[in-house]
């Protein structure tokens, strides 16, 4: 038996899974394998160095600091990017709450984030450097279109992986796990509909037409990763969490009290869930 955590990006909606996993870590439930997209990974990492609320600690303190987010940060031509790179991926994990790359470096099992390669349009998924990230994995998982830089690594240019893999529940299937849990940032209700930035993405990518199509069909793909993720869910061969509501609520969220409340929502969701998981994981206390 090979457990897995996949968890789904959205930017700042991850808080919810957040929560989650703070729960998972007060009842010392870790999986085989981990993979992450988007936020899913950088927040992700969090859990797997076993560091309790760092995640909302970092969005409650930061969310409304312009150093983190805003958008004089995508203005710089140095910075390019909505988020603040070297303040969000340098400054707050080296200084001002330590990220610790030596318990993530002793987490025993896979991490994988997911990123969308831009000359095939198709989802690659690049093993989580266990030091300080020289690559860029952790910013190239993270790079919305339109709102990053264009990450390159080992040769290849990449921007978000939800751009093409949005739930990669297929992938902790592919590396051999047969109990795969899986951590939503979306209501179950929700359907995605088009954006209305399309026409600027392709105008703006129009070097890259095998990701211009990919994003063409990103709708039409992730409601269907959704419906057979949920078809797999009434199979039993995944549990899934999501968060109750996320109305109202930004994926660059600056409210607070917002931020405190789905993450708590996320982590009555994984107290609740606890025994579900450990019996499906088969870590049943005797």
């Amino acid at each position: 038996m090979k457990t897995a955590i996949v968890m789904e990006g959205g930017a700042l909606r991850t808080i919810y899974s957040a929560g989650v996993c703070d729960a998972l870590l007060d009842a010392d439930l870790m999986p085989d394998y981990f993979v992450g997209v988007s936020a899913g990974a950088a927040y992700g990492v969090s859990y797997l160095s076993r560091q309790k609320r760092r995640n909302l600690q970092i969005v409650c303190n930061y969310a409304n600091d312009r150093r983190y987010m805003g958008i004089g940060n995508l203005l710089n031509p140095k910075n390019r990017s909505y988020f603040g790179l070297d303040f969000s991926y340098r400054e707050i994990p080296d200084h001002l709450i330590p990220f610790d790359y030596d318990a993530l470096a002793r987490y025993p099992g896979e991490a994988e984030a997911v990123v969308t390669n831009l000359d095939t349009g198709r989802a690659d998924y690049l093993p989580i450097d266990r030091g300080h990230d020289p690559e860029g994995i952790l910013q190239a998982t993270c790079a919305m279109p339109l709102l990053f830089p264009i990450y390159h690594i080992h040769g290849q240019p990449y921007l978000d992986g939800g751009c093409a893999d949005p739930i990669p529940y297929q992938r902790a299937f592919d590396r051999g796990c047969d109990r795969v849990v899986v951590i939503l940032t979306r209501e179950r209700s929700y359907v995605r509909r088009r954006e209305k930035t399309e026409g600027l993405i392709e105008h703006h990518y129009r070097n890259y037409p095998n990701f211009v199509a990919a994003m063409r069909r990103r709708t039409e793909d992730y409601n269907r990763c959704r419906e057979r993720l949920f078809q797999l869910e009434r199979e039993g061969r995944v549990l899934v969490l999501s968060p109750e509501s996320t109305a109202g609520y930004s994926r660059t969220e600056k409210d607070v009290e917002k931020i405190r409340a789905l993450w708590q929502n996320g982590y009555f969701d994984g107290r609740r869930m606890v025994a579900a998981i450990r019996t499906f994981w088969g870590q049943d206390v005797l």
